[in-house]
């Protein structure tokens, strides 16, 4: 069998947003061009989305647009496994298995945790606390070499890699030790009005973000209303500390085009912020149409969709329930 050579690779978006430009240059770019090299399963996380209040009807729609999305972005169904994360019990059921293997005081060092905490002050709820043990069941039940992960997420799969290393010191070799997989570009899209802070489906100010699926002129009001620096120096350079906003641009320019930071300087040496921002938003609207027309195209057929997400989780399921009969077995679980 093909894939038997291939070492596995998986990675989830929560549909509590819709996809960002910093979601397709920092993650799902990146997955479509893997499909030669590993075995790859990617999901829609709709069971992490229900940590913060969703709106059903909402998390419906966005579940099935993302996937639509992830297929136009060139997520070829027939070369990865596409599944919706709630359809394969299995996650939710060694998620709880490995609460049992997560202490109270990691979980509460996570940075994740803090953050969404303070931003959901009336809901700090279990799901909210413990999601890093069903991260971690996530990732171990396709046995995988590699999780593709954001620097942000990292912390997550050392908390998981935690986890190998004290199951499998009681019950034997039982997991894979998983490797987080950084892209060196485009790992880390800052929002274009604060960019000191990453580029997020769920921002309250939308001011700071694009969407896979926005329009080309509100891609163009987006990115001309971008924040640059406050000096007087109206000059395209890369300074991520002094000038982070115009890094962040570059940073954009150089993911869509393919050029380097000193390409870019002489390109714009001498034009300043008034040539530069507009030239970013016309880069990301081409880059963007082919996507968001083959999203809406295949948004209106929604029995191939339906049928790429169950033959997904049929083949996913497959594989998950392998490993948590194994795990059901070492901790002595009664067979069914």
């Amino acid at each position: 069998m093909e894939n038997e050579t291939k070492k596995v690779m998986l990675s989830g978006i929560k549909p509590s947003g819709d996809l960002t430009l910093g979601s397709y240059l920092g993650a799902v770019k990146n997955w479509a061009e893997r499909a030669d090299q590993f075995d790859c399963y990617y999901f829609m996380a709709d069971l992490h989305a229900i940590t913060v209040r969703q709106n059903p009807a909402d998390l419906r729609r966005r579940t099935l647009e993302q996937l639509a999305q992830y297929i136009a972005c060139g997520l070829d169904p027939e070369r990865n496994t596409l599944f919706v994360q709630s359809h394969v019990h299995q996650h939710a059921e060694l998620g709880w298995v490995l609460n049992c293997y997560t202490m109270f005081g990691e979980l509460s060092r996570m940075t994740q945790f803090k953050d969404k905490s303070a931003k959901n002050a009336d809901n700090i709820n279990g799901g909210l606390f413990t999601y890093p043990s069903l991260m971690a069941a996530d990732i171990l039940l396709y046995q995988p070499d590699f999780v593709p992960v954001g620097e942000d997420q990292k912390q997550h799969v050392e908390l998981c890699r935690n986890i190998v290393q004290r199951f499998n010191g009681v019950y034997g070799e039982v997991f894979k030790m998983p490797e987080p997989y950084i892209p060196k570009v485009g790992a880390r899209i800052m929002s274009l009005t604060n960019p000191t802070s990453k580029m997020s489906k769920s921002e309250n100010e939308d001011t700071g973000r694009v969407l896979i699926m926005d329009a080309p002129e509100v891609v163009m009001k987006q990115f001309k209303r971008a924040v640059t620096d406050s000096d007087t120096e109206n000059c395209v350079r890369y300074d991520p500390d002094r000038k982070p906003g115009v890094a962040n641009l570059m940073t954009i320019y150089s993911s869509v085009t393919g050029k380097t930071y000193a390409e870019i300087e002489a390109e714009f040496e001498g034009k300043g912020y008034g040539a530069f921002k507009p030239a970013v938003g016309e880069a990301v609207v081409e880059l963007l149409r082919p996507i968001r027309e083959e999203s809406q195209r295949l948004i209106k057929d929604k029995a191939y969709l339906e049928s790429v997400y169950r033959a997904g989780a049929e083949k996913a399921g497959y594989v998950a329930e392998k490993t948590l009969r194994k795990v059901y077995k070492k901790i002595g679980f009664l067979q069914r």
